[in-house]
């Protein structure tokens, strides 16, 4: 059993402990999908995950609430090399297991827990804390471990302050993973600001060098790492958003020790039939040896179509065109939906290498040409 597992028999025992003085909800999520490529050397895969969740609330006289929720992602996979050759992969682990303390203008939640903000939606320099693909109908990310403290103003002002600890999983734009055995910890404070927001945001966090850079003695690169951004977004008749992200490695091993990250974008619904809205990002990322030096670069225009044809069906496209190297990638979903299922058509057409971001599921599964086909069951 994995470590992080040992948690789940206490909490389903806690659970049972309250049961009596707490609401239990439970529901889940069935999702079973194919995929098929015109690269040969990308060999069909089927997949089944099921993700149930169990929640317990309790609301006070006063005011407060408490509750906790736990979820679980158990999946498996099978890649087709032959009719005789299928090679299969599975796992079970924990998806959200936390427990929180709430009124209406404080929130203290601890645990396994989704941890997001910012405005951009197709390329998203402020994906510190998790691994959402756009492309992804259902929105799916892994955790992190930690405490998460937020707290609104009657403006409609907040404030964030969190820590972590146990996380090793890269994140967003990643490529060196965290230290799990050193807390990571930050803030962000988010604004009124005209007719829209603005938002200032700090996290530290120790790299973990092990087996990186051989033979590098490895004492020489146990180093920090600091992430600043300024982030906002206003309605301005269109909606309008940035975010701007500065990295500084507090290291000399590495070439690049300072990164930096800015993403403009605009949302507009037309009034063609159903309404058309249309989402339009530009992105660019510098890795340098000073803070505003020239370095290498790497820079994307993505757009995004949403149409629904009516109650039950919708279309989709998301396009990426990388500027570097003259890469396009395109996507494009037809989905229907019922009350507790939905059918989701995706056919993609991308370099068979990635260079947006690594999100290794949906990287390998979406490079190169093909066609998947997911069923999604809710209950």
């Amino acid at each position: 059993m994995r470590p992080r597992l040992v948690f789940i028999p206490f909490l389903i025992l806690l659970f049972h402990t309250t049961v009596f003085s707490f609401t239990f909800h439970t529901k889940g999520q069935i999702i079973g999908w194919l995929t098929a490529n015109a690269d040969k050397s990308i060999k069909p895969q089927a997949g089944l995950r099921y993700i149930p969740t169990f929640s317990l609330e309790k609301n006070f006289e006063k005011g407060p609430s408490l509750d906790f929720e736990l979820s679980l992602n158990a999946y498996g996979t099978a890649r087709f090399h032959a009719l005789d050759d299928v090679r299969t992969d599975g796992d079970i682990d924990p998806y959200r297991l936390w427990a929180r303390f709430s009124t209406s203008q404080f929130e203290a939640r601890i645990g396994l827990q989704k941890i997001n903000f910012g405005s951009a939606t197709l390329l998203r320099p402020l994906m510190w804390f998790d691994s959402i693909d756009p492309r992804d109908p259902l929105q799916l990310t892994d955790g992190v471990y930690g405490l998460l403290l937020r707290y609104y103003f009657l403006n409609n002002a907040n404030i964030w302050f969190w820590g972590l600890l146990g996380n090793d999983n890269l994140r967003g734009w990643e490529v060196l993973a965290s230290d799990k055995d050193t807390p990571e910890f930050g803030g962000r404070i988010q604004v009124p600001l005209g007719n829209g927001e603005a938002a200032a945001t700090f996290h530290h966090r120790n790299i973990a060098t092990t087996g990186i850079l051989q033979p590098i003695d490895l004492e020489t690169l146990k180093f920090s790492e600091n992430k600043y951004a300024l982030d906002g977004k206003w309605d301005i008749g269109i909606g309008i958003w940035f975010e701007a992200v500065l990295v500084h490695q507090d290291t000399s091993v590495l070439p690049y020790p300072w990164q930096r990250a800015l993403n403009v974008g605009l949302d507009y619904t037309f009034s063609l039939g159903n309404g058309l809205n249309a989402i339009g990002e530009h992105f660019v990322m510098t890795a340098s040896q000073e803070a505003w030096d020239s370095g290498e670069s790497v820079e994307f225009t993505a757009v995004a179509l949403n149409y629904p044809l009516g109650l039950l069906d919708a279309l989709a496209g998301i396009f990426y065109y990388d500027w570097k190297n003259k890469d396009f990638y395109s996507f494009l979903r037809w989905q229907r939906t019922y009350d507790r299922w939905s059918i989701h058509v995706m056919a993609f057409w991308n370099p068979s290498r990635f260079a947006i971001y690594q999100l290794e599921q949906y990287s390998s599964l979406f490079s190169g040409k093909g066609i998947q086909i997911m069923l999604v069951y809710n209950y």
